[in-house]
């Protein structure tokens, strides 16, 4: 049995894909980024002459909460997570992100590989993670 959901009050799929798709007691989490359901971006800022600035720590935590929020919608949590794949757009920002990762996660949380990416589909992103949760359906 397989569940597809699109979770309300999230920024909706640029594509044909859910949020997270359940596959008996594993839920796999769609790449996700710092998109805000108005199509802002977190740690995206435009200054008055134009200028953007890109936060790699505040694009970093708005991800891995959205993530938080994706698994909440069907009672699940971060410590449900074993596996995360981080997509980075430079590894100059490996340190920041890492640093911040280690906010939400431990050294005995998910199994994790982190890539360098040529680039999101939006210029102002740094970082898109998907996830793999295990969350056993009640018996």
């Amino acid at each position: 049995m397989t569940d597809a959901v699109i979770v309300e009050g999230k920024a909706t799929p640029r594509g044909a894909f859910p949020h997270l798709r359940r596959a008996g007691d594993f839920v796999f989490v769609s790449g996700t980024s710092a998109r805000r359901p108005d199509n802002q971006i977190e740690g995206a800022e435009v200054g008055k002459a134009g200028k953007v600035t890109l936060d790699i720590a505040v694009q970093t935590r708005s991800v891995i909460e959205n993530i938080r929020d994706i698994l909440a919608s069907i009672d699940g949590g971060l410590e449900d997570i074993v596996e995360i794949c981080s997509y980075l757009v430079s590894m100059e920002d490996f340190e920041a992100y890492n640093q911040v990762y280690a906010e939400y996660f431990s050294d005995q949380g998910p199994a994790r590989t982190t890539v360098a990416v040529h680039q999101l589909p939006h210029p102002h992103l740094l970082i898109e993670i998907k996830a793999v949760a295990y969350m056993p359906r009640a018996s």
